[in-house]
């Protein structure tokens, strides 16, 4: 979907009669189309092709000598079987850049399992470190290793084109979930590998900042990020608590850090008797960084997400209007743009089978007849 929003051509080849398996999570589904695959298919083309079928190798063989990168999800293997493999694709097709994405990647013990969003929070030590200190490990409300792997997905792809221009070859792109997660934790590994001990959950606190977590106003919970001993003072001063930032227990960070239970209960002294928008906006007058912490409606109700494109609405062949979110990235020569909605299942097949395969619309029925698209 990044590698669309930035102009490519995508083509989702999915399975006959049954397609992309989020195609049936929900609901909620929108007229028989689920929102799940509407989040995440804009810019693309649907064919339908059984990839088993033997007569199936002519439309990919077609379909491969046009394309710039071939992704891939299926298990290590299962493309080698399909007589798809990396090595049989670059051998008649040198130019391919060949993304493989997998749970655990392309080699190590491991390789075989398969992986899911869910499992590898788990495994990737992502959920040990996620939910409240003296509760069970949580996973994150969107799936960030399916979402962050598509991700280093795309820039990897991106960096074997650039290659390729230099090169005039491209190459095998191997991405895996469990290394994306592990790739995450990022601050987390760099505490363990320099102290030996294994971090723990500690809810919204940070473990290397304070204040950085949540508290309750008056009326509600608000964010408090505050990155470095300025602006905590800043902090202190548009309160009218400056008393907290000359004791020595939080003048500077890592202080606050160690006496970070004290510092929380003098805050939460400070902040239950106001209102929270007064405290936000107090804060932010003074470049305190804050924020109120909102729902899913109140967040895709802000007028900055309007002002900066982050959503739009599509015309869908089956559910009508569409809204998706817009891309986050903005680029002021070649920007990205939102051409199309997800499409329906097959929608492109019998145009893609035509214009970019070659094939009569006689040759075209007697695929579908025989089950190949």
């Amino acid at each position: 979907m990044m590698l669309g929003d930035m102009g490519a051509r995508v083509i989702k080849i999915e399975q006959p009669g049954k397609g992309d398996d989020t195609r049936a999570w929900g609901p909620p589904f929108i007229e028989g189309e689920s929102a799940y695959f509407l989040s995440i298919n804009r810019n693309k083309e649907s064919l339908t092709l059984d990839l088993k079928h033997p007569a199936a190798r002519r439309v990919v063989d077609a379909l491969l000598a046009r394309a710039d990168v071939v992704v891939e999800n299926f298990r290590p293997g299962t493309m080698e079987r399909l007589g798809l493999g990396y090595d049989a694709v670059a051998a008649r097709h040198p130019r391919v850049v060949y993304c493989s994405i997998s749970g655990f990647g392309q080699t190590g013990p491991r390789r075989a399992e398969a992986g899911y969003d869910a499992v590898m929070q788990g495994e990737g030590g992502l959920m040990s470190i996620t939910g409240p200190a003296d509760g069970e490990p949580f996973r994150l409300g969107v799936a960030i290793a399916d979402i962050a792997t598509g991700m280093f997905a795309a820039q990897a792809a991106l960096a074997a084109l650039l290659a390729r221009e230099r090169t005039g070859r491209g190459q095998r792109v191997d991405i895996a979930m469990l290394d994306t997660v592990a790739a995450l934790l990022t601050y987390q590994a760099g505490s363990f590998f320099a102290t030996g001990e294994t971090p723990r959950r500690m809810g919204n606190r940070h473990p290397a900042i304070a204040p950085y977590e949540t508290f309750e106003a008056g009326d509600g919970p608000f964010v408090l990020a505050v990155g470095n001993d300025d602006q905590f003072r800043r902090m202190c001063d548009a309160l009218g608590i400056a008393t907290l930032a000359s004791d020595e227990r939080f003048s500077t960070n890592p202080a606050r850090v160690r006496h970070r239970d004290a510092l929380k209960s003098a805050l939460d002294a400070a902040f239950t008797a106001r209102p929270r928008a007064e405290i936000i906006a107090t804060l932010t007058q003074a470049g305190v960084p804050c924020g109120a912490v909102r729902d899913v409606a109140e967040t895709l109700a802000d007028p900055q997400l309007t002002a900066r494109e982050m959503i739009a609405t599509l015309p869908h062949a089956v559910a009508g209007s569409v809204q998706v979110l817009g891309t986050p990235l903005k680029l002021s020569d070649t920007p990205a743009s939102l051409r199309s909605a997800p499409p329906a299942l097959g929608q492109h097949t019998d145009r893609i089978l035509q214009n970019d395969c070659g094939l009569s619309e006689r040759e075209i029925d007697e695929l579908k007849s025989r089950g190949v698209v």
